[in-house]
């Protein structure tokens, strides 16, 4: 054999290979876990009785701040999430979270953007079988525990499926509780539609809002965000993201000496990984 034709041997293979791999992918059954294809909005199914996975979140916006010299620049507020998910019964499932919120030394006054360095513990209980009701129904209950902070969170989960697509809902709603005295409601609405023609791809949109309500007022928000969504499903790992523009706040506004910083910059960035076992 040729010289050339060893060469196009030689790279057939690989090139075969790769291509196996992406239609194996492609065609990969859905994980059997508990894909979350809208990163902020919870869906109405739960894990079976004794399966479990893992989730690691990832939460990025940028923030126009001043610095430790009082002088304007960017700073990337993040937030990063570990859950372990355990299917207590097929409608009762456990979630266990682990949360960290890196510091930037050079931007001493950078605002919290969730909940901090803490832990948390839910439970999520989903009624009837899907498509039962004219609306799937499940709720949700949350305790946090962080280092400003003690939390109870609860969500009403509402979903219904028309031809390819899903379409969610989370009434949201938390009431938080200072250590260094008071507490304040948080209001975090959260709905997306999903388009599930493809089991491996799932494009979708989102919306959600924060707005933190003291002494009848909103002192903080609301702030509202809405964007793309996308979910990629291989076999037992899936891979969720979404993009949100912040709708007031479309100019990113100028830091002001003195003022209260904003924790919320232009746009917003969710990730999610999942691992079933």
């Amino acid at each position: 054999m040729s010289s050339p034709n060893l060469l196009k041997l030689s790279l057939r293979r690989p090139l075969l290979a790769l291509t196996a791999f992406w239609a194996a992918a492609l065609i990969a059954r859905p994980a059997a876990a508990n894909p979350r294809p809208l990163p902020f909005t919870y869906i109405y199914e739960t894990l079976p009785r004794g399966d479990a996975e893992v989730e690691l979140y990832s939460d990025l916006t940028p923030q126009r701040l001043l610095d430790a010299d009082g002088s304007p620049g960017w700073h990337l507020a993040s937030q990063f999430q570990v859950e372990v998910e355990y299917g207590i019964t097929d409608r009762l499932e456990l979630g266990l979270y682990l949360t960290l919120q890196p510091v930037d030394v050079d931007f001493p006054g950078a605002p919290d953007i969730g909940e901090g360095n803490g832990v948390k513990q839910r439970l999520r209980y989903r009624f009837a079988d899907a498509g039962v009701w004219p609306v799937d129904l499940a709720v949700y209950g949350e305790v946090s525990e962080n280092q400003r902070e003690i939390e109870l969170e609860g969500k009403v989960i509402l979903q219904r499926r028309v031809g390819p697509f899903r379409i969610a809902a989370n009434l949201w709603a938390e009431r938080e509780y200072y250590f260094h005295g008071g507490s304040a409601w948080v209001l975090n609405p959260t709905a997306g539609i999903v388009f599930e023609k493809w089991a491996s791809f799932q494009p979708g949109i989102e919306y959600w809002m924060h707005g933190e309500i003291e002494n009848g007022e909103f002192e903080l928000g609301p702030d509202h965000f809405l964007g793309p969504t996308a979910i990629l499903q291989f076999g037992k790992v899936w891979w969720s993201t979404g993009a949100y523009v912040h709708l007031n706040q479309v100019n990113t506004p100028a830091p002001v000496a003195g003022s209260e910083p904003v924790p919320f910059g232009p746009v917003w960035v969710r990730t999610i990984v999942g691992i079933s076992f």
